[in-house]
């Protein structure tokens, strides 16, 4: 038998993780870019926004909306302190200045993907939601062996995230319009930088194979 990473997906044991698609950095008004000044976001932060608003966003509610249909379990990541001033956070979080506050608005997954019912959403405080979560325990509790991912940033923790799931035994597919980082350069070097670890498809392409 040949081993492969091009395996279609059996939603009885797959799942959707959304990365990191919060207010916090997926919205304008969003902490990240809270001492930026409004026409330095425009120049720096424009492209980006208008990519989330017009492809990213409709793509990963086309997945969300497929994948509850065919059964998938649908989960979140979001960047949350376990506390208020954040001294949970790993070195570089603190370093880097990234603190969202407990309970905070800035946590909550955006209101156009929200979360619905009972589905997962798990605070981590460090770049890959491996190392800061016990998402490992819960995927594996949940039967789960085929990792979708989809979300923010293409080259820093959606990237993380496909690392170490791979090295955990899963298989992972990227939707390729489904993430985004804030060029199209960086976003096409990450895709092509981690394209060795997963399978990427494109929103459609997953679609029409949940549909076949």
């Amino acid at each position: 038998m040949t081993l492969t990473r091009n395996v279609p997906l059996t939603p009885a044991q797959s799942a959707l993780l959304f990365i990191d698609v919060q207010n916090y950095c997926a919205h304008r008004d969003g902490g990240e870019l809270k001492d930026v000044e409004p026409s330095v976001v425009e120049e720096r932060y424009g492209w980006y926004f208008d990519m989330l608003d017009t492809r990213v966003i409709p793509n990963m509610q086309r997945l969300q909306s497929r994948c509850r249909t065919a059964g998938i379990e649908v989960m979140y990541t979001t960047i949350e302190s376990l506390t208020l001033d954040g001294r949970d956070r790993s070195l570089d979080y603190k370093i880097t200045g990234f603190n969202v506050p407990k309970g905070s608005w800035n946590g909550k997954v955006i209101d156009q993907i929200a979360p619905e019912g009972d589905e997962i959403v798990l605070p981590k405080s460090s770049s890959s939601v491996f190392v800061s979560t016990h998402i490992d325990y819960v995927l594996r509790n949940l039967g789960v062996k085929q990792l979708v991912l989809s979300g923010l940033l293409t080259d820093q923790c959606v990237e993380s995230a496909i690392r170490d799931a791979c090295d955990l035994g899963y298989l992972v597919t990227q939707v390729t319009d489904a993430c985004l980082t804030y060029s199209q350069v960086r976003h096409d070097n990450s895709l092509s930088a981690i394209k060795g670890y997963c399978r990427q498809v494109t929103t459609a392409e997953l679609i029409a194979e949940l549909s076949a």
